[in-house]
């Protein structure tokens, strides 16, 4: 493994500390979730690609999740998580509308409310 990872790799003694370590704890036990992870970060979620499901959402108000994945070749779950955490858009009527009013639409729809 070092002549692949080089100064990066694990020591031996490290990998059988931790393999004595979880193989003596209950699996349902072992703490594996919430930890750091190294990796690829997720970037999907960036401005780049904010932006061109914005303008996607409104060119079209009806279109759908999976056929905006497919114009930007990205995952469902991160247009997904553009669309209702990022953008803040809700499905109301087959239409991808705000879910804050601005205060436009706030004037326009006091304006419009019958006097009670």
């Amino acid at each position: 493994m070092t002549a692949v990872y080089g100064d990066a790799c694990v020591d031996v003694s490290t990998v059988r500390r931790w393999a004595r370590t979880v193989k003596d704890q209950n699996p349902a036990a072992s703490n594996l979730h919430g930890q750091h992870r190294s990796g690829r970060l997720a970037t999907a979620s960036d401005d780049d690609h904010q932006h061109p499901v914005d303008e996607l959402i409104r060119g079209n108000r009806r279109i759908k999740e999976h056929e905006i994945a497919t114009t930007l070749a990205t995952s469902i779950g991160s247009v997904n998580h553009i669309i209702k955490d990022l953008l803040r858009y809700k499905k109301m009527c087959a239409r991808w509308v705000p879910r804050q009013l601005t205060p436009d639409m706030k004037e326009k729809l006091s304006a419009a409310a019958p006097a009670i």
